[in-house]
């Protein structure tokens, strides 16, 4: 896995917390190589592409940048099933272990359909976040996440674009304060610029 310090904006990313023996909680930022999402991108970037498209495009990335994050992160469970010929050890992602995904609207909606494909079984909490044209801080309009989170749930948070960070910043307050577990939350962006990476951090 390629880890990437982040320098100017970048394309494709997904964002994770990882914890390291007597360490803080730290920020990592993954660019995949998958030459599908290189494609995708190029085709969702290009200003000519049609709007029809584009939308082909959000979802195609939203599949394929799920299927990055996910990625040794499922946990699973060993067990034995019986093939046509004989029985044999199998791996399945473990059902007792919570599984969501959070579109930040309603950009967000953008690559959830992607997502779901992979993960049909998860829960779906939508969260909507507005900054203020005064202030210029975000503050939250629509939010349906459950009273309490295990702290085993795995969530996985689509938002195309990154900018200032202030939105992603509120949407992980408000995912920790109900007992989401930093280090089982992913986030998939398709653009973002350099400065939301010091806010998450």
């Amino acid at each position: 896995m390629r880890i990437h310090t982040p320098n100017k904006g970048m394309i494709g990313q997904i964002y994770f917390l990882s914890r390291f023996p007597a360490m803080a909680l730290q920020l990592r930022v993954y660019v995949p190589p998958h030459p599908l999402i290189q494609h995708w991108l190029a085709v969702a970037r290009d200003a000519s592409t049609p709007d029809v498209l584009f939308r082909s495009a959000m979802t195609e990335l939203g599949r394929w940048l799920t299927y990055e994050a996910i990625r040794d992160w499922l946990p699973t469970i060993n067990a034995e099933v019986n093939t046509p010929l004989a029985p044999c050890s199998a791996t399945f992602v473990n059902p007792e272990v919570p599984i969501a995904v959070v579109p930040v609207l309603r950009a967000g909606l953008a690559l959830l359909e992607g997502a779901q494909a992979l993960l049909p079984l998860a829960s779906i909490y939508h969260i909507g976040v507005v900054r203020n044209e005064e202030t210029l801080e975000p503050s939250i309009y629509l939010n349906k996440f459950p009273p309490q989170f295990s702290s085993e749930t795995r969530i996985l948070i689509t938002e195309p674009m990154l900018a200032t960070g202030g939105t992603m910043s509120t949407v992980m307050t408000e995912l920790t304060q109900r007992g989401a577990a930093p280090e089982n939350i992913r986030i998939i962006s398709v653009v973002t610029a350099r400065l939301p990476y010091k806010d998450l951090a």
